[in-house]
């Protein structure tokens, strides 16, 4: 009874800002605007105009996860390496820029990406040196959208595999290179084996935020380059159509926990669950 007396104020908690807010999303998704039940919501969602916005969303989020993986994998692989003497300085520089407002770290990139901001300059220069002659705007494109993406939910991908890898026993890599195996080999044979739980653990806290995310594309896409989560914004905020919003926030829930259904899947079967 006491024990279950520290779980009250938790319960509550959920049943308040969880259970309660999903319950009046599917209520506004299955109602009109006069509260009669209605599918409607939901014939409007397939509409070509959002279905295609909902598509690019979910290509640009998988690009996104899977350049975080490319690059997130080697930089984690690096932090992890016990060979490496200022590992612990590093990890701090490198979670430093999280302790930054999220809204404020998507705002610089507006400076560094506008004509004669810093990345915007090295990328014409680049360009140019290979006989390019028109100056590229990054501005409110697809490029700066991606861009942004990758800064802000990198270090979703970095932290899991650095966990994953620090904590990997050092006695197996030992023991198959004590059985003539190279380094190209332990990796493949068996670092990377051991290290899928924190692969399919970032996945999904990329992918996730990544599919969902409206404050990127609005800064950085300006409204030449809207994602799904900007079309929900705009029904609750702007078109006050909260209804048609909630729908389209259903659908989405949805699509997420299939994503995460289908990685905890891949990850039990290779040893381990999502973290």
């Amino acid at each position: 009874m006491k024990t279950k007396g520290f779980a009250a104020p938790y319960a509550v908690w959920m049943i308040l800002f969880t259970i309660a807010p999903i319950l009046l999303v599917v209520i506004y998704a299955l109602t009109d605007r006069t509260g009669r039940f209605t599918l409607e919501n939901f014939r409007l969602f397939l509409d070509p105009i959002y279905f295609s916005v909902l598509l690019r969303s979910i290509g640009m989020a998988l690009l996104c996860t899977l350049l975080c993986l490319l690059i997130g994998y080697p930089a984690a692989y690096f932090l992890a390496d016990r060979h490496v003497d200022p590992r612990g300085m590093l990890i701090v520089f490198f979670i430093i820029p999280m302790w930054m407002n999220f809204l404020l770290r998507t705002y610089a990139w507006l400076t560094l990406l506008e004509s004669g901001g810093l990345v915007a300059t090295a990328v014409n220069w680049v360009l140019r040196l290979f006989g390019a002659n028109e100056e590229v705007r990054l501005l409110y494109s697809y490029q700066a959208v991606l861009m942004g993406m990758i800064y802000n939910y990198l270090p979703f991908m970095v932290l899991p595999l650095y966990t994953v890898l620090t904590r990997m026993d050092a006695s197996v890599e030992e023991a198959a290179e004590d059985l003539g195996a190279g380094r190209a080999q332990v990796f493949w044979r068996v670092k990377l084996p051991l290290s899928l739980p924190g692969v399919f653990s970032g996945i999904t806290m990329v992918f996730m935020p990544a599919v969902t995310t409206f404050v990127i594309s609005r800064l950085l896409g300006g409204s030449q380059f809207r994602l799904y989560g900007d079309l929900i914004e705009q029904q609750f905020l702007f078109t006050g159509d909260w209804n048609f919003g909630s729908a389209m926030s259903l659908v989405m829930m949805v699509l997420l926990l299939i994503s995460m259904g289908l990685m905890n899947r891949f990850g039990d079967r290779e040893g381990g669950g999502v973290l």
